[in-house]
């Protein structure tokens, strides 16, 4: 089968372009013939497809007005896009087209493409853009659910992506506009979702029943099991406000009998260390950004996978990694979460961004015995042996392929 993924990042830029970037290797190692179409940077992968790729911008940049315009319009409908990708499925002619994140640098102009030549279309969705112009239905510390009902505007009144007008009413203007021609779901015969939270959400949300199906994110198992016993907990991911981190950090700073290391990097980081000089909570480490194979050592000996999200996670791949390997996972009661994590079974569940909580879920975890942390740990790798294989994954993808038209 001749596969098309789009993505509108070729780096590792989020858990977008990562998910495809496996997905399509192991395509190909499964016989498939897979090609891409995404945007340029010096930080992409290599590609026989980039003669198709197009320019890469950012609305946020230090631009005149003059540029900020063209920019806006083709956050709108990029013709560039438009004009390359018309171009690859002429000369490629897919059998499937595979749609990861297009909104704002590919934008909706390549559907119309894809419409004309009725090319049978999957898209996974990695986060909440088909319904809410605040794809991450978060802003300002809490759950963002204003534009319910096609109140786009709310997100321009809010700001809830940006503290810059222009940003925020490009978000609104572009949902209006795909909502109004129904860009999408004229053009994506099946969507895929990795968690059941995100399928009722877009459901419940008015988007049409039948075009759902369920796709859970895949993982790895390791050869062996983690050997755990490190004595501390290991976070990895961005140091962003929608992790939860700072009231995991208040409840930490009363039990310093059980570490914390943090690794990576992101915009709450200076305030994330000055919050535990203030505690005074040296028990906590900052790691900084770690490559992965710098990264598993400390992962595989930590007693636990500690995830303390305030959002509405889709399906952590961080979260699946950890049990694949072996460790047991202390995350939020939210989102998908608890699709991944049964209470008491592979891992423990907290409120999320409440600290009497996390201090109560922490004790749980520090009163186990490491018999229990293995047995926890090997739940959640039979969890991920029944429901979240990548063979499993390959297999279900292709069906849905077919499903949605594919020939190949």
């Amino acid at each position: 089968m001749k596969i098309l993924q789009v993505e509108k990042f070729f780096d590792f830029q989020g858990g977008a372009p990562v998910y495809m970037h496996e997905l399509a290797k192991r395509q190909r190692e499964a016989g498939h013939e897979v090609h891409f179409f995404s945007t340029k940077s010096e930080r992409n992968l290599p590609s026989a497809d980039e003669k198709y790729f197009v320019e890469r911008f950012d609305l946020r940049g230090a631009y005149g007005p003059l540029t900020k315009l063209r920019i806006a319009a083709r956050f709108l409908w990029n013709r560039e896009a438009q004009k390359n990708f018309a171009r690859e499925l002429d000369e490629l002619k897919p059998d499937v087209i595979h749609l990861h994140n297009i909104y704002h640098h590919l934008s909706t102009s390549i559907l119309a493409e894809i419409r004309k030549r009725n090319i049978p279309c999957v898209q996974t969705l990695h986060d909440y853009k088909l319904i809410a112009p605040n794809y991450g239905m978060f802003d300002h510390g809490a759950i963002c659910e204003r534009s319910k009902g096609g109140k786009y505007y709310m997100v321009i009144r809010h700001k809830c992506l940006s503290d810059h007008f222009l940003y925020n009413a490009l978000a609104a203007l572009e949902m209006y506009f795909t909502k109004a021609t129904q860009a999408y779901e004229r053009t994506v015969n099946l969507f895929l979702c990795p968690s059941k939270f995100l399928m009722e959400k877009m459901i419940d949300w008015g988007e049409p029943k039948g075009k759902f199906r369920l796709a859970p994110n895949p993982a790895d198992v390791s050869p062996e099991p983690a050997p755990l016993g490190g004595g501390y907990l290991v976070f990895y991911g961005r140091l962003s406000e929608e992790k939860g981190l700072e009231s995991l950090i208040r409840a930490s700073a009363t039990i310093p009998e059980l570490p914390i290391k943090i690794a990576g990097r992101g915009p709450m980081e200076e305030k994330l260390r000055a919050l535990v000089d203030e505690l005074g909570a040296h028990h906590i480490e900052f790691l900084g950004f770690m490559s992965p194979p710098a990264l598993d050592p400390i992962r595989r000996r930590a007693e636990a996978l500690v995830y303390p999200s305030v959002f509405y996670e889709n399906a952590s791949l961080s979260i699946l990694e950890a049990m694949g390997a072996g460790l047991p996972v202390l995350t939020t009661r939210i989102g998908g979460n608890p699709e991944l994590v049964e209470d008491g079974v592979n891992g423990f569940l907290a409120i999320p961004n409440n600290v009497e909580d996390w201090k109560r879920t922490l004790r749980r975890f520090q009163a186990t015995t490491p018999e229990i942390r293995k047995q926890m740990g090997e739940a959640g790798r039979d969890k991920v042996r029944k429901r979240h294989l990548w063979s499993d994954h390959l297999k279900l993808v292709e069906k849905y392929y077919r499903e949605a038209g594919a020939k190949g």
